[in-house]
Order: C-alpha cells, then sequence, then structure tokens
C-alpha cells in the first residue's frame, strides 16, 4: 500500500504517564475514505492513542511521529489538530446542555459580523448541518431536551461543522439503544460515501464488523494487527485483544439450586413523571439460593423500573405488590430497608448512581456498608483499608492500591469496585442491571466469573441485559418482560434467542 493512499500514519508512538507506559511503539495507519475499528480491552491504549493523534497529548509528551496527508504534523492542542481536519468526539459528549443546538455546534466559532452574533446565519447553518446528519429538530431546542442518540448527533454535526477530513469516535454507540446505534452507524456509511474519513473505537464487535472496511487491535499497548473486515472473525479479534483463545465466553459453572429467597407478586408500578402511565403491571418471579435468573426485555419494557422500585421504592409512584423474603413478606419503603432486609441493586448506569468518581476506591467499596466499618460514629479507617484491599485483590481491580481515584480506572475495573462495595452489604439478593456495558470482552468473562461465584456462596442473583447471548450464556432461568409484563418464563435448555424474543414482543402490535 503506498503511502499517498493513508490519510494518516503513526509510527513508533510511545506515551508514558510517570513510569507507566500506556503505548509502546505503536504503528497505525488509516487508509483515505475508510471506516477503521480501534478494538482491544480497556486499559489497552485505545483511547489514548486517539488522544495523542488529536493532540489533548501535546507533541513533546510522547515519542513517535504523526502523518497526516503525506505531511509530519506536531500537533499541540486540539484547535492544532482541529485545523488539520482532525476531529475526535469522546464517549463523554462535551456539549453544554443549557445552551441551543445552534449555540453548541458554533461555541467558539461564531457566525459574527462586526463583533456581534448573526442569529438567521448561525441558526440557517445549524439547519442545514442537522439535515446532513438527519436531525429534525429545531436549531434553538436546548441540548437539555435531547436524548443521548440526538445529542450524539449534534456531536457529529459539530465535527462536520469544522470541515473535518478524518473523525475519531470514541465508544460511540455505548450509551445508545438499537435503534439510536443503527441509525448512527448508517450515518458513519454515509459519511465515508462522502469522502469523509472514519476511526471508531468500539467494544461491540458485532457493529465493528458490520461497518469498519479494516480493523487494528491493541493489546497492552502494542499494536497486534490490522485485517480487513473480510478475513475478520469475532473469535479471532477477541483472541487478539486477550492474547488467548476464548473458546468458551463463559466460564464453566455446575449450579446448586437451593430454597426460594425471593418472591415479587402481582407488582405494578406507575411512572413519577406521569402517574396515570403504568411501567410496571402486575409482574411476579421468584428467585432462589444459588441462581442466576435473566431478565430480558427491549428499551422501554419497564426492567430497570421493576429493579428500581423493588430496591428500596427508588422509582415509581402507586407501588402496589408483595415482596415476599425468607417465607416472610416484607417492606421495603427505602434504599436502607432493601439493604437492611439483604437486598442490593447495581445501577446500569455506574458512573450516575453507582460510583463517586473523585473519590478512591476504598471510599467507594466501603460507602454502603459504612455502619460495619463505624464506631460511635466514627469509621475504623484501618478496617475500611483492609476491607477494601480484600475485595481489589479477590476481583483483580487493576490498581496500584485502593487510594486509586475511581475515575482513573478503566470500565471494567469501575464494575468490579461497584460489585465489591455491594457484595460488602453481604447480600442474600443482588440485582445485576446491565453489569457488562461499557466493558470489554476479557473484562466481561471476569465479571461471569465474579457472578458465579456470587452463586456458589447461596446468593441469589437476578441479571438484567439487553445482550440475549449473555442471559442464555449465564443464566439458569430467564423473565421475560414486555410493556411492563412478564410475558414469559424460559429454563436454560429451552432458551433461545429467538424464543425468548418473542416473548419480548408479545403484545406490542396489538
Amino acid at each position: 500500500m503506498a503511502l499517498s493512499d493513508d490519510i494518516l500514519v503513526m509510527r513508533g508512538i510511545t506515551k508514558r504517564f510517570g513510569g507507566v507506559t500506556a503505548l509502546h511503539d505503536v504503528t497505525f495507519a488509516v487508509r483515505r475514505g475508510e471506516i477503521h475499528a480501534v478494538c482491544g480491552e480497556n486499559g489497552a491504549g485505545k483511547s489514548t492513542l486517539m488522544k495523542v493523534l488529536s493532540g489533548v497529548h501535546p507533541h513533546g509528551s510522547y515519542d513517535g511521529g504523526i502523518f497526516f496527508d503525506g505531511e509530519e504534523c506536531r500537533f499541540s492542542s486540539v484547535r492544532d489538530s482541529e485545523r488539520r481536519g482532525v476531529v475526535i468526539i469522546h464517549q463523554e459528549l462535551a456539549l453544554c446542555p443549557q445552551l441551543s443546538i445552534a449555540e453548541n455546534l458554533f461555541l467558539g466559532n461564531e457566525q459574527a459580523t462586526r463583533g456581534f452574533i448573526d442569529w438567521n446565519r448561525t441558526n440557517h447553518a445549524a439547519a442545514e448541518l442537522l439535515a446532513r446528519v438527519g436531525l429534525r429538530e429545531n436549531p434553538t431546542t436546548p441540548i437539555a431536551d435531547l436524548g443521548v442518540g440526538k445529542q450524539q448527533l449534534v456531536e457529529i454535526a459539530k465535527a462536520l461543522s469544522k470541515e473535518v477530513s478524518l473523525l475519531i469516535l470514541d465508544e460511540p454507540t455505548a450509551a445508545l439503544n438499537d435503534d439510536d446505534s443503527a441509525h448512527l452507524l448508517d450515518l458513519l456509511r454515509g459519511l465515508r460515501d462522502q469522502g469523509i474519513t472514519c476511526v471508531i473505537i468500539s467494544h461491540k464487535l458485532n457493529e465493528v464488523m458490520d461497518v469498519a472496511d479494516r480493523i487494528t487491535v491493541i493489546r497492552d499497548g502494542r499494536t497486534v494487527g490490522t485485517m480487513d473486515v473480510a478475513e475478520a472473525t469475532e473469535d479471532r479479534i477477541i483472541s487478539g485483544m486477550v492474547g488467548r483463545d476464548l473458546e468458551h465466553r463463559f466460564p464453566p459453572r455446575e449450579p446448586r439450586i437451593g430454597e426460594e429467597v425471593l418472591r415479587i407478586e402481582d407488582w405494578t408500578v406507575h411512572s413519577p413523571v406521569q402517574p396515570d402511565r403504568v411501567v410496571v403491571s402486575g409482574a411476579s418471579l421468584t428467585l432462589r439460593r444459588g441462581e442466576i435468573v435473566g431478565l430480558a426485555g427491549l428499551m422501554g419494557a419497564g426492567r430497570t423500573e421493576l429493579a428500581m422500585s423493588v430496591f428500596g421504592r427508588s422509582y415509581g409512584v402507586r407501588i402496589s405488590g408483595r415482596i415476599v423474603k425468607d417465607g416472610r413478606e416484607i417492606e421495603l419503603k427505602t434504599v436502607r430497608d432493601a439493604i437492611k432486609h439483604g437486598i442490593a441493586y447495581v445501577s446500569e448506569d455506574r458512573k450516575r448512581y453507582g460510583l463517586n468518581l473523585i473519590e478512591d476506591i476504598k471510599r467507594n467499596i466501603s460507602a454502603a456498608a459504612l455502619p460495619r466499618l463505624a464506631s460511635r460514629g466514627w469509621v475504623r479507617e484501618g478496617e475500611e483499608f483492609a476491607v477494601a484491599e480484600a475485595h481489589r485483590r479477590s476481583l483483580g481491580i487493576k490498581a496500584p492500591d485502593v487510594l486509586t481515584p475511581t475515575a482513573a480506572l478503566s470500565g471494567g475495573n469501575q464494575q468490579k469496585v461497584v460489585l465489591a462495595k455491594w457484595m460488602q452489604t453481604d447480600p442474600d439478593v443482588l440485582i445485576l442491571d446491565e453489569p457488562t456495558r461499557g466493558v470489554d470482552v476479557g473484562a466481561k468473562y471476569e465479571i461471569y466469573t465474579i457472578v458465579n461465584e456470587l452463586a456458589a456462596r447461596g446468593k441469589a442473583v437476578l441479571v438484567i441485559s439487553s445482550e440475549l447471548p449473555e442471559l442464555l450464556g449465564l443464566c439458569d432461568r430467564v423473565y421475560a418482560l414486555s410493556a411492563g409484563r412478564v410475558t414469559g418464563e424460559v429454563s436454560r435448555d429451552e432458551a433461545t434467542q429467538e424464543r425468548l424474543m418473542q416473548h419480548m414482543t408479545k403484545g406490542l402490535n396489538r
């Protein structure tokens, strides 16, 4: 391949943070007009490499060279890279919620005449950009009024306003539902057809296989290799990412299922925003000790609403029904009640509800069970440290020590900290809402192992997941939820994706 066919070549990129080498002699090349995927485990160096490219880590802070359109580039800032047409969209969207779409699109690049913003020109240009990304919104709409999927499109429209040649997207579909993800991938194909080169970082291998032309795998800060998508398979990509073959995506397990520990009967929940709308209707399910039970459903089926309402009524109004624990009806009016009765809930949004990112690992792990570690209102710091360190070691949380800020951890390790926090409460029932969302295949396997170990210790585990293969590979039974109703219960032996989907869509076409 001649150099002129490559819009980007990065050679010998080495980046260190103190004594830690995040990138070691990485070589990366992207052809003009392609969609190029970068895959690797959390912490492999993918985002760091893109930050080097985009000037977040400026020239001089790394070794190696960057060649764009055949010329060596020394970007000292993000603005430098954007001037050359290199634009990065980070996983955490950088939009101002209180400002309008148009204001966000041209923030720092205002459409002004004689020092005054020309709002007619601004809104007209914004409307044209929104049309390019297929977003039918008024440019004056505040960002806060948009869902995450539409916000992602606004970020892409903002990149197009900068005359982008190379668009980098870091986990663009991580927080999107299936429909929004499909729309975004179609948009990337359209941009490719317009001559815009795209680099996409993603853990979703099915999406990578569907949209990319070529795939580069990075492991432990080094380039493993690049392959055409025609010769790629998920197993080959995974093998490159984790350094070993994963013949089995799920660790082996011999279930030892005991007596019933929790029964939810005729559970009904109304929306706190629209009290007349029923979001969970007459749902009933049971959990037994040592059992892993799945809860499947399409977006909006009521899975999270069911879990949060059971967990101390942390969601919903006009809640009715019965909860029976160990044969005795219990009242769970608050989260404190739920914890006291041995029920724990790991939220699907670990950064918003599961963790205090500015605190260290130790404080996060102890947060839900502080009374166990306190005397007369004072936390026994030595015991707190020892407990957190024990969890760090047993769960394989990759950090130098428990004083490491939680924000500095990869997604998989953050998820382990959330699990450790709730394991510290020693629950009988653990509800896991999307436990592997946003983590790579290697970290998924480790989390599955932890779930299996919890079940082996006699815990009852309820797993909510949008990934049907995950439920089929992990669970002993799976309930299906559709429009707030439990529409089916399937055993491990009888479960298939097709059968679950039949239950998950039951009643939707009436």
